[in-house]
């Protein structure tokens, strides 16, 4: 490529959504309209794909949760080679890039590499507790969120789950499944066991499947109902809305 071409060379980091392929935003449809190459992760709905040029390259760099991934280097190294090649790739991921995902350290890789990048947001899935009749805030119950990764880096729950039980806000835990029973016992250890609780797996999806009950019940619950990763786990006045 030229040296002009190198100096327009673009990266978008696109957020495709919960699941439901009708709630990404406008912009991310008309980029995907548009595309040329698309890096799309596991979360992503495939049925996104039918939106891009029939000429439109599509790589998979998904990363199943505990299992087999695409290393994040051999990411940013097709971000550099796409873009390269082509002038500008998407990097298709669920949910919102900025939530919990890597989406950042993309652009950054981008820009230290002279790549233009661009943050397309997506709705996040712990916005679709309403779909389950769940708002996140409540005028009566809840006043704030505390917005919590269930498992950091090094492998340990986050020890800011003490401090958000704490409060009377809402408690939404990304990527907390195989924590479930440490998250019941840190609230039963804390007196706040009844808590009300709800988990969704799959949201906005034909598969969808959800739960409500108490922080105590969350390991019971997803044994019964076999609830697994992809799930949110949201805890609060607000989950026991409609709670029978």
């Amino acid at each position: 490529m030229s040296p002009i071409d190198l100096q327009n060379r673009r990266l978008y980091v696109l957020g495709a959504g919960p699941g439901d392929p009708e709630l990404i935003t406008l912009k991310g449809y008309r980029l995907l309209q548009q595309a040329k190459v698309v890096l799309y992760d596991n979360l992503a709905n495939t049925d996104l794909l039918k939106f891009v040029p029939q000429n439109c390259e599509l790589v998979y760099v998904g990363k199943h949760p505990y299992g087999e991934y695409t290393p994040q280097e051999r990411i940013h190294e097709l971000i550099l080679e796409k873009a390269t090649q082509h002038g500008e790739v998407i990097r298709m991921k669920g949910g919102d890039p900025f939530i919990f995902g890597r989406g950042y350290e993309e652009i950054l890789f981008a820009q230290a590499h002279n790549i233009d990048a661009f943050y397309i947001p997506g709705i996040t899935s712990m916005q679709t507790a309403g779909f389950a009749g769940v708002p996140l805030t409540h005028r009566t119950l809840s006043e704030g969120i505390w917005v919590i990764t269930g498992t950091k880096k090094d492998g340990r729950l986050s020890t800011d789950l003490k401090l958000a039980m704490k409060s009377n806000a809402t408690v939404v835990i990304y990527m907390g499944m195989k924590k479930i029973n440490e998250i019941a016992n840190a609230y039963i250890e804390e007196g706040r066991g009844e808590v009300p609780a709800l988990i969704i797996q799959h949201a906005t999806l034909s598969k969808e499947k959800s739960a409500k009950g108490t922080v105590a019940e969350l390991p019971f619950l997803a044994e019964k109902y076999g609830l697994t990763h992809p799930a949110i786990i949201i805890i609060g006045e607000v989950a026991g809305i409609g709670l029978r």
